[in-house]
């Protein structure tokens, strides 16, 4: 572990006081406004939560991947536009410049992204580049000192805040799928980029998602990341591991939050002379996300623990993404049937985490996706 035990464990007790104390009571707030307040902001970037996964050399706290994922645990206790405000600085927003940027790249973003100063968003999703990212069809071509880039990047996330854009475009029009790839670092007031509208969700209410687009949007040779053509498909892939198991951390908590939260309201809530926690079916019901979510919570543990030892572990992270974001969808839709026409009612909030987990089955690689994944590796591991 990159921190001591007992400072690790102040870490935790500070994030779960601050989530119960502070970030709970304005979930109805920040679903109803659509927005984070702003001291909210200065407070998690006092805390350092911006840095998690970031190096001590650059101002973070250089978690290793089990410690992010024991805070994961208590942030995502949650609303998920929170964790999502800090989610790219310390996920792929960072990442792929931690591993591959150069080091005038990373003393240039990482202490600014550690210290909240500058949101990060990661650029990889069009409009017809979603699963199948290696088709993307945004453009970047050579000329004296730089790169033009033009095209559109859809769905994402933290755009409308984000100082630096990750983007990923073709640098050669004549390779296709993932070879002509190539990651650049663009920052935001770049002349030629330009935001659409904020995106109206479904869920996740606070967590802001738009369009990107690049017009003619000229950048210095310095801003291709590490340096390298051709490069970008694999940075990308590189982070996926870290963001699967924290995305799966997070629905890990969401799940264990709708259990606790049904738990107390089926012990409370009495129907034909006895709390509703007297009946078996309903506590089928608790039993099965129970079980769920420990299964799901142990696999996550144990796959971060084999990241920090090196192991090669993106099957088994692509286990944990599949597993806990069809989880917590499944443990949602019971805490809205424990609670009956209150799940169903807005005020109460049951129904808007049933919303916000939904989208845990669609980002950092769909289940399908997951599917693929973990099969097409079996039969190379056989080979």
């Amino acid at each position: 572990m990159a921190l001591d035990r007992e400072t690790m464990r102040g870490l935790l007790d500070t994030v779960a006081r601050y989530v119960r104390e502070r970030l709970k009571p304005l979930e109805h707030q920040v679903a109803a406004e659509d927005a984070i307040p702003a001291e909210i902001r200065r407070e998690i970037a006092e805390m350092g939560l911006f840095g998690l996964s970031i190096p001590e050399e650059y101002g973070g706290l250089g978690l290793s991947m089990e410690e992010e994922v024991l805070v994961a645990f208590e942030l995502g206790k949650t609303s998920p536009a929170f964790r999502s405000l800090i989610g790219t600085n310390n996920g792929i927003g960072s990442q792929g410049l931690i591993i591959d940027g150069t080091p005038e790249q990373k003393a240039r973003y990482l202490p600014r992204l550690a210290s909240g100063e500058l949101i990060s968003s990661f650029a990889l999703t069009e409009p017809e580049a979603g699963s199948d990212a290696a088709s993307l069809k945004t453009t970047a071509r050579r000329v004296d000192g730089g790169y033009v880039l033009n095209g559109t990047k859809r769905f994402i996330t933290n755009a409308p805040h984000a100082g630096v854009f990750t983007v990923f475009a073709r640098t050669d029009p004549d390779q296709p799928g993932a070879g002509g790839v190539s990651a650049f670092l663009v920052e935001a007031g770049t002349p030629g980029l330009s935001l659409g509208p904020i995106d109206q969700k479904m869920g996740q209410k606070g967590s802001h998602t738009s369009d990107v687009i690049f017009s003619d949007c000229r950048v210095p040779a310095a801003s291709l990341l590490g340096g390298k053509e051709g490069q970008g498909f694999k940075t990308a892939m590189k982070v996926l591991d870290r963001g699967r198991l924290h995305i799966s951390a997070i629905c890990v908590a969401m799940a264990e939050r709708l259990i606790d939260d049904s738990l107390r309201y089926a012990v409370e809530r009495k129907q034909f002379g006895q709390p509703i926690a007297e009946f078996q079916l309903v506590q089928a019901m608790l039993a099965d996300s129970r079980t769920e979510a420990f299964a799901a919570r142990c696999m996550v543990l144990e796959t971060a623990r084999g990241k920090d030892r090196g192991e090669t572990v993106s099957t088994d992270a692509a286990c944990c993404k599949l597993f806990a974001s069809e989880m917590v969808g499944r443990v949602a839709d019971r805490a809205v049937q424990i609670h009956g026409g209150v799940g169903y009612m807005s005020e109460f909030g049951i129904e808007r985490f049933y919303r916000d987990a939904r989208l845990f089955r669609i980002y950092e690689g769909t289940s399908q996706i997951q599917q693929i994944v973990i099969a097409r590796n079996m039969i190379r591991e056989l080979a």
